[in-house]
């Protein structure tokens, strides 16, 4: 089997979402920024600190290559991981890409509090994910097999549209 592989902003929920569609599927969960923190046995925020974005997004291509080779699984990417064409090549040749779509309000709403995002410890977070989602939406929506809405909607409900769409997918 190929994997399922969630894309998507910061705040869409693509780990918490990730984890219930593996569960439900019997299919293993990987989150490919904890996959990388397990490896360096560093945060990511220290990460970007020490090696700048460029050695974060290097790590980051060399997870998602090793990640979508296994198959099998529901991965969660990080936010960023569509802006290297690279990655994108990765991500559409590794499984099915579900773009999990949230709003800029329901991202700050989701994020707010987190401190391990260290795009948004800068002023105005707000202004930073409105950039981040006109750069990353069209790239999103470039690479996805399948796009859900996941504002105002339990985790649950989101899992239960994924594998409804994908059923849609291989029937066509």
């Amino acid at each position: 089997m190929s994997n399922l592989i969630l894309v998507g902003p910061m705040g869409a929920g693509k780990s918490t979402i990730g984890r219930l569609l593996a569960k439900e599927l019997h299919l293993v969960f990987k989150d490919s920024d904890k996959e990388i923190e397990q490896r360096c046995g560093a945060n990511i925020p220290w990460i970007f600190d020490v090696e700048g974005e460029a050695g974060f997004r290097e790590r980051e291509q060399a997870m998602l290559a090793e990640l979508c080779d296994e198959g099998g699984m529901v991965i969660a990417t990080g936010g960023g991981a569509v802006m290297r064409d690279a990655n994108r090549l990765i991500l559409k040749g590794g499984g099915k890409v579900i773009y999990l779509h949230a709003s800029v309000e329901q991202q700050i709403s989701r994020t707010a509090r987190d401190k391990n995002r260290p795009l948004l410890q800068k002023p105005n977070p707000e202004q930073i994910l409105r950039d981040l989602m006109q750069m990353r939406d069209p790239l999103y929506r470039e690479i996805a097999d399948v796009i859900i809405e996941t504002d105002e909607r339990p985790p649950r409900m989101v899992v239960l549209e994924i594998i409804e769409r994908l059923r849609e997918l291989e029937r066509h």
